[in-house]
């Protein structure tokens, strides 16, 4: 596999974006279809370039089959379920999670609920909710205040998951990363608003 130019790629991904006609490119299908044509006769791109600009598309367009349940399905080669992502399998991501609850706990029955249910309705790897054991962040810093709270600068030590791979049947994580904390109080007596917040808030966000 030849280099892969990532500014060449997104300039290229940027163009194609560019391009869509929203009169003629209606919904999600055709965006697609639309950027995957553009994106295959762009004489900028090396074959390796397109097959990695078109993987990036894909992964928004396996996010917005799942999110509003259309498109064209095909059968999972490892569950036997009709499965509407092609990078993955939502069914295969979420039982892979679901096999996993057992494996942790945050001590709130409430907290554990709230992240499996999220865990259930994946739309895609990288972006599965967790619970993340304090002693997996390190390099803990205070940053700022804002929102009533205080604000974190953490190095997480695994990372977040990015991929399926297909082969071994199991979610790939990124790697160490830099996150974002928001310290929430009252944890111990958390109630209908603090679940509101957690819910509208990516507690860890990419640096």
């Amino acid at each position: 596999m030849s280099a892969i130019r990532e500014e060449v790629v997104q300039a290229a991904l940027n163009r194609s974006f560019a391009l869509i006609d929203t009169n003629i490119h209606k919904g999600i299908h055709k965006h697609f279809e639309f950027q995957k044509q553009t994106l295959l006769t762009d004489k900028s791109l090396t074959k390796d370039e397109k097959t990695e600009a078109i993987r990036a598309i894909s992964r928004t367009y396996d996010r917005g089959k799942i999110r509003y349940n259309s498109g064209t399905k095909r059968i999972c080669e490892n569950c036997d379920q009709e499965c509407l992502a092609t990078l993955f399998c939502e069914y295969c991501v979420r039982n892979y999670l679901k096999a996993k609850f057992s494996n942790w706990t945050s001590g709130n029955d409430d907290i554990d609920n709230l992240i499996q249910k999220c865990q259930l309705e994946t739309l895609q790897p990288e972006l599965v909710i967790e619970w993340i054991p304090y002693n997996n962040l390190q390099d803990v810093k205070y940053l700022t205040e804002g929102g009533f709270s205080e604000i974190y600068t953490a190095g997480w030590i695994d990372g977040g998951y990015y991929e399926w791979d297909i082969k071994e049947q199991e979610l790939k994580r990124f790697g160490s990363q830099y996150v974002i904390l928001k310290k929430l109080e009252n944890v111990e007596n958390a109630n209908q608003n603090w679940f509101e917040e957690v819910c509208n808030l990516k507690v860890f966000n990419k640096l």
